[in-house]
């Protein structure tokens, strides 16, 4: 599977890896899903950075070299309102960030299109597990209770014009088979309808963090490399999105198999690259304002000079408005 889901990666991306780096906005959210780090219940540090600093955070990325970046933010209809997202959204085009891509709660067709137009290019949204009862038990409190309402997400964003729409499963939460089919058939039916649209697809492991929560479904090296196989032969098109989440080595095989976009360098606080001091020194699993603590701590630099190193090519810039 390892060689046949290599080979399909190489005929339709070549050796080019893409490279990405997110902005945490906020780790304020009114939601109390048992696993994250920012839920609710957590007795953390509540950071949300102002635009002027969100644009200090963007400066740093774009002198490492990034030029896509992904903002980030817990699901706060106070804090972090569609106009404080559209706001962020325009600092980051005032600096000609050529791809600003979001992760944030499940919005309205309308707002989406706000964002769009204020110059967000892709939407990443996790349906976290897709086994109802699961889903039900692990979100007690907050607007995302609603399964389906988060589900239809995708076909939102699509209908609002973003160019590219990511999905995934958090694994750790299910069986990862399970989680596994019913997101190739979610994703299958996306590609189906909005066939316009770059797709895009998420395999992030479960990762200590404030809370303490114990994954029900722990997934191994081998099942992980055996999934990202099966997604690449399923979808041969679909970019495959890897976290610094996992630890190096294994980042290094999976670059090697059928990923084909990778962040570098992470913090996950709000103000993690311009703010060290907004990180408390304290195990993250205790009071971190981080939402998960990050396995591969290598530099963008030290990332890029491996992926040369394996014959690979980090691709910073694959895309500008003005070729809209």
């Amino acid at each position: 599977m390892g060689r046949q889901a290599q080979a399909a990666t190489f005929r339709h991306f070549g050796r080019a890896m893409r490279m990405f780096a997110p902005v945490y906005l906020s780790n304020e959210c009114v939601n109390g899903c048992l696993y994250c780090g920012f839920s609710h219940k957590n007795a953390i540090p509540r950071i949300t950075l102002a635009p002027d600093v969100v644009e200090k955070e963007a400066r740093h990325l774009l002198a490492e070299g990034f030029r896509n970046i992904l903002l980030v933010a817990g699901e706060h209809p106070q804090k972090t309102s569609i106009d404080y997202l559209e706001k962020c959204v325009k600092q980051l085009r005032q600096l000609d960030v050529p791809s600003i891509n979001l992760e944030i709660g499940p919005q309205s067709t309308e707002n989406y299109r706000r964002l769009t137009a204020a110059g967000a290019e892709g939407l990443v949204i996790y349906q976290e597990t897709y086994d109802r009862e699961t889903y039900r038990r692990l979100h007690p409190i907050g607007p995302k209770q609603d399964y389906e309402w988060r589900l239809q997400t995708p076909h939102r964003a699509a209908e609002a014009g973003f160019r590219r729409v990511g999905i995934g499963a958090l694994l750790g939460l299910h069986d990862w088979r399970q989680e596994a089919l019913a997101m190739a058939a979610h994703l299958d039916e996306l590609q189906r309808k909005w066939w316009q649209t770059l797709f895009t697809v998420s395999i992030p492991r479960l990762r200590p963090a404030a809370g303490r929560f114990t994954p029900p479904s722990p997934v191994s090296d081998r099942d992980l490399i055996q999934l990202v196989c099966a997604l690449r032969l399923a979808f041969p098109q679909a970019g495959i999105v890897l976290s610094t989440r996992e630890p190096a080595p294994l980042r290094d095989i999976l670059a090697q198999i059928g990923v084909t976009m990778m962040s570098a360098g992470s913090h996950t606080d709000p103000g993690g690259y311009t703010q060290p001091a907004a990180t408390p020194t304290i195990e993250p699993e205790d009071h971190s304002p981080e939402q998960f603590a990050v396995a591969d701590n290598r530099s963008a630099r030290e990332v890029t000079a491996r992926l040369r190193q394996l014959g690979y090519d980090p691709v910073w810039k694959d895309w500008d408005a003005c070729l809209n």
